[in-house]
């Protein structure tokens, strides 16, 4: 899928296509692979190919289990490490390199942060189009997360409308659209310069694009929903104040609002 208005959007790059399963679709639940490396010291194994979100960028690791022969074991921790990405499983059997492995999500914990990463995206673009200021830092669990911005002042009643046009903008089901773009246009874009593409490394190329379209546009490499529809609702949970141009927005994924 491209990002609208873009001319030439970059195809994904065949090692995230074909090793990163969850770059290119978000969606895959379950996985066949092979056992690259084991480290039997750590009680990890590195995979050929995974659908597993190793974190970042806030957005923390996926868990679910990994199955081989007879051998089942749930999959306690994932990080990129060295090149790899690595899955700590809770056994002292671990499979042996070139094992046949079998991998499945918790969908249900995956979905959660995928909602909760888009809501969190949204927050971003209301704050951008109210105040123009980029995001500072943040953070998720499953369905709740904070996000920093550079504000001089924050309030109860900021948060509130800050509430309503987040659930707008859910309500708008604007489509959710992964990309890829060439640094050499990503960099050029003032939407992504304002939430730090320009301190991603020139070797990136081409970026990882998330595209709410018509609200906000950010490098990104993590998980999301189709649309904003699927987030279901938002309530802003806490407003404060972290000291001199830094402000704090808390939120919490709630069903979808009734009627």
């Amino acid at each position: 899928m491209a990002v609208p208005g873009e001319k030439t959007p970059a195809p994904p790059p065949p090692e995230l296509a074909d090793t990163e399963l969850f770059a290119t679709d978000a969606y895959r639940r379950t996985f066949d692979s092979a056992v690259l490396e084991v480290d039997r010291d750590q009680g990890r194994v590195a995979l050929a190919r995974t659908a597993f979100y190793p974190g970042g960028g806030g957005q923390p690791h996926d868990l679910g289990t990994l199955r081989w022969g007879a051998g089942t074991a749930p999959i306690t921790k994932v990080k990129r490490d060295g090149g790899r990405i690595w899955h700590w499983l809770d056994t002292p059997e671990l499979p042996d390199t070139g094992a046949e492995v079998y991998g499945e999500l918790d969908w249900d914990r995956r979905h959660m942060l995928m909602r909760t990463h888009t809501a969190l995206h949204i927050l971003c673009g209301v704050i951008w189009t109210e105040f123009h200021v980029a995001v500072t830092g943040g953070n998720m669990d499953p369905g709740k997360g904070r996000l920093d911005f550079p504000l001089e002042s924050m309030s109860t009643e900021l948060g509130q409308s800050v509430e309503r046009r987040i659930n707008e903008e859910i309500a708008a089901a604007r489509e959710v659209v992964v990309t890829f773009l060439g640094r050499e246009v990503a960099d050029e874009d003032p939407a992504l310069i304002r939430t730090s593409a320009n301190l991603i490394p020139a070797e990136i190329d081409p970026l990882r694009v998330i595209d709410i379209v018509g609200l906000d546009k950010q490098a990104d490499g993590g998980t999301h929903v189709l649309s904003t529809a699927e987030v279901g609702s938002v309530a802003v949970t806490g407003t404060e104040s972290k000291g001199k141009g830094n402000k704090r927005i808390r939120l919490e994924i709630r069903p979808p609002a009734a009627g």
